[in-house]
């Protein structure tokens, strides 16, 4: 194999692993936070002093941010999993918008709740705009080869 071939080859192992290690630390994350919202948020919102009417669309809330927290993290499995079958750029670029996307839009989601602060969900469309983007850049990256 050439030089370059070499380099190249390095640069499709780093990003595998990164991707890995990414998707077991924001999976791990979302594991522990759904548990954490499945059986104990509700007892702390009660005990925070968040006012019991709106207690239930917090859970709703959080829940939302969990499922979509989760979803994203296999995404990064995924996205590692093809990362030697698209372009090295696209690839850091596509997990770095999914990143960015579960951290705006799921950690506004978890924020607004735990600190019962409405304003924070205007920064979840955010997240879900990092979303869209990097859904259709893995998009353009296949079609492309």
């Amino acid at each position: 194999m050439s030089p370059a071939g070499e380099d190249r080859a390095a640069e499709r192992r780093t990003l595998f692993r990164r991707g890995l290690l990414a998707a077991g630390i924001f999976g791990a994350a979302a594991v522990v936070l759904g548990a954490w919202g499945a059986h104990g948020l509700e007892t702390w919102l009660v005990a925070a002093g968040v006012e019991v009417e709106r207690i239930d669309a917090r859970l709703d809330q959080f829940d939302v941010a969990a499922r979509y927290h989760l979803v994203h993290a296999a995404v990064l499995v995924g996205l590692a999993a093809v990362s030697d079958r698209i372009a090295p750029i696209a690839s850091r670029w596509i997990g770095r918008l999914m990143i960015a996307g579960i951290v705006l839009f799921s950690g506004s989601l978890y924020l607004l709740v735990i600190t019962d602060t409405p304003w924070l969900g205007a920064i979840t469309p955010l997240g879900g705009l990092a979303w869209i983007i990097a859904w259709s850049a893995l998009g353009i990256a296949a079609w492309r080869g």
